[in-house]
């Protein structure tokens, strides 16, 4: 597995507080709100916050392009890539 996507499971874990769920529980390209992993916008917010400080990226809370960014692990870690150096 991708060491960003795994850092980035283990992130989600950890800020959200899940209980009973590995890295490996999640899978990279399924959705992580309402199916899939289940966030909702609450989980957005924080974990949205916890990505920006970890990795120094700026997030727009009212883009549709973040929407698009936290639709899976796998989006995610391809926004992270480009828009860190």
């Amino acid at each position: 597995m991708h060491e960003l996507e795994m850092e980035l499971k283990e992130l989600i874990i950890d800020c959200l507080d899940l209980e009973d769920i590995t890295p490996e529980d999640i899978v990279s390209d399924e959705p992580l709100f309402v199916d899939g992993l289940g966030l909702d916008s609450i989980d957005a917010l924080e974990l949205g916050l916890n990505i920006q400080k970890k990795y120094n990226v700026k997030l727009d809370a009212n883009s549709e392009d973040t929407k698009k960014h936290f639709a899976s692990v796998k989006s995610l870690v391809a926004f992270i890539q480009a828009n860190t150096p």
